[in-house]
């Protein structure tokens, strides 16, 4: 097999028919297969099903029960599932054309270069059409421009790293060294590993139907994503720790205005940071680690506990840098949270949120119209009934 098409879907059924068929006819010629890794609510899946039947291509589907990684998890799946030579991503709304499926992939087969990169910034490519308003324009240049500061060495000759549209050569790409999270899955690949990068210009089109996926929530999880290649879970634990502090030491300085002795006040910022500090690493720290780890319950209640024991343990060398050294209230205290940093990341990491074993992910549908094809874990798939 020379590539695979991968197609990470959401509720995408109104686009399928059209998606797999200009797919399967600019393709006539490439011995490819296509690979819907599907994590919908709808009828997506029954729509995949229907449009492999009568598929000139392979059609293969991966229906995720449990959507670890969102949109990239769901491109690492495909990749992993694929044994073709090259791995075409693209979204399944459409605003990706497939005509540019054999221009990416002759740039792939003439040049030693590991990806090729469809990008809306360069030449005569543009998103004006795709993206509509002002506002999402002015978001989508703000956050590449902001993206390829951070990383100027590994996308040095990328002025899309923000694409879902690209190609790879699979053999270029060690997939077990990807984290995957959020939906910005290209950044991911290049901010891992240095790669050759080749870009062709295209038009990010409208959506053939339905309705845009981007939230706030996954404007979040791109935050996140970028802190995390940028300084590492221990770099985003310390900004959550800083957060914290500052937080913990604004309650205490308050509370010893109006008179509360500094022990108590300090007891009472710890508790409240406590929780606060539970959220902010459930939600931007370990939020990918969440899915493998105990419930909520369970993490819950190992925080809080190593937390509050923590915090008794530095009561004492509060009070004695306070009593007998003569240090202000609140600058003990910042030295005490600082000095717990080390073992509450430790804590953390290798027990609140140690990964538990998993059920697998995703279960191949016996939809695959063509050839019989498989991974290692799974069975081979049989033609899709009409």
């Amino acid at each position: 097999m020379k590539l695979s098409v991968i197609v990470p879907t959401y509720n995408e059924a109104p686009n399928i028919q059209e998606l797999v068929h200009r797919i399967a006819t600019i393709c006539s010629d490439i011995e490819a297969e296509i690979i819907f890794v599907d994590d919908s609510t709808d009828s997506t899946p029954t729509t995949i099903q229907q449009a492999a039947a009568i598929s000139a291509l392979p059609v293969r589907m991966f229906h995720r029960q449990e959507p670890i990684g969102g949109l990239s998890g769901a491109v690492i799946e495909g990749i992993t599932a694929s044994h073709a030579d090259y791995c075409l991503v693209m979204d399944g709304d459409l605003q990706h054309p497939p005509e540019m499926i054999p221009v990416m992939l002759a740039q792939l087969e003439n040049s030693a270069s590991d990806v090729a990169i469809a990008s809306r910034y360069c030449g005569e490519g543009s998103s004006n059409a795709g993206l509509s308003g002002t506002y999402r324009r002015m978001v989508s240049k703000a956050s590449t421009m902001v993206t390829r500061s951070l990383f100027p060495v590994r996308l040095k000759g990328c002025s899309d790293p923000m694409t879902g549209f690209f190609a790879i050569r699979r053999t270029s790409i060690d997939v077990a060294a990807l984290r995957p999270t959020g939906f910005k899955i290209l950044l991911e690949i290049l901010a891992r590993q240095p790669l050759k990068i080749v870009e062709i210009p295209f038009i990010f089109g409208q959506r053939f139907a339905g309705s845009s996926k981007a939230t706030m929530s996954q404007g979040l999880r791109f935050i996140r994503q970028v802190g995390e290649l940028r300084v590492g879970r221990i770099g985003l634990f310390a900004v959550v720790g800083a957060i914290g502090t500052v937080l913990n030491l604004s309650i205490m300085a308050t509370l010893l205005m109006f008179g509360t002795h500094y022990v108590v006040a300090a007891i009472a910022a710890a508790e409240l940071t406590i929780l606060t500090n539970f959220l902010m690493q459930e939600r931007l720290v370990f939020k990918r680690a969440r899915h493998s780890a105990a419930s909520t319950r369970t993490r819950f209640l190992q925080s809080v506990g190593f937390n509050n024991a923590e915090a008794l343990l530095r009561l004492p060398v509060l009070v004695f840098l306070v009593e007998i050294l003569l240090i202000n209230s609140v600058v003990a205290q910042a030295g005490t949270l600082a000095a717990a940093f080390g073992l509450r990341y430790l804590f953390h990491t290798k027990v609140v949120y140690l990964a538990r074993p998993q059920i697998e992910p995703a279960v191949e549908d016996a939809i695959s119209k063509g050839p019989a094809l498989s991974r290692p874990d799974s069975e081979k798939l049989s033609p899709a009934q009409p």
